[in-house]
């Protein structure tokens, strides 16, 4: 699945120095607690693993920072989920029950993010 960087919920993704790519969001669950999600994943895309912490301001800055010189690009990644603060984090499939719904995946938690096919496209919903 591809996320192309953009200068709303997409604005910090991109790729490391070494050619990790990264994805550092802000995850929320509605009407309540907002947190720092930093999504690491390999060059090829596969997850590695996730810093997720209450959000604060200056966190998320030096999250950004510590990744190092940074490129802020498309990334193409494989959906994951992780289990934090009893949420569930990640870029979560969403499999239909029916033959006439579709595949997303959601940026979660909050679900302000959604992917459907084609995977390649590189845009979402919110």
């Amino acid at each position: 699945m591809a996320i192309d960087h953009n200068t709303f919920e997409a604005e910090h993704v991109g790729h490391t120095a070494d050619g990790g790519q990264f994805f550092l969001t802000t995850p929320f669950e509605p009407g309540g607690r907002s947190f720092v999600a930093l999504y690491l994943f390999d060059r090829d895309g596969l997850f590695v693993k996730a810093e997720i912490d209450p959000f604060d301001k200056g966190l998320y800055q030096r999250r950004l920072k510590d990744l190092g010189k940074v490129t802020f690009d498309r990334i193409v990644v494989e959906p994951f989920e992780v289990e934090r603060f009893s949420q569930t984090f990640g870029l979560v499939a969403d499999e239909p029950t029916t033959s006439d719904e579709i595949w997303w995946v959601t940026a979660e938690p909050g679900d302000y993010m959604a992917f459907a096919e084609p995977w390649d496209l590189g845009e979402y919903d919110t």
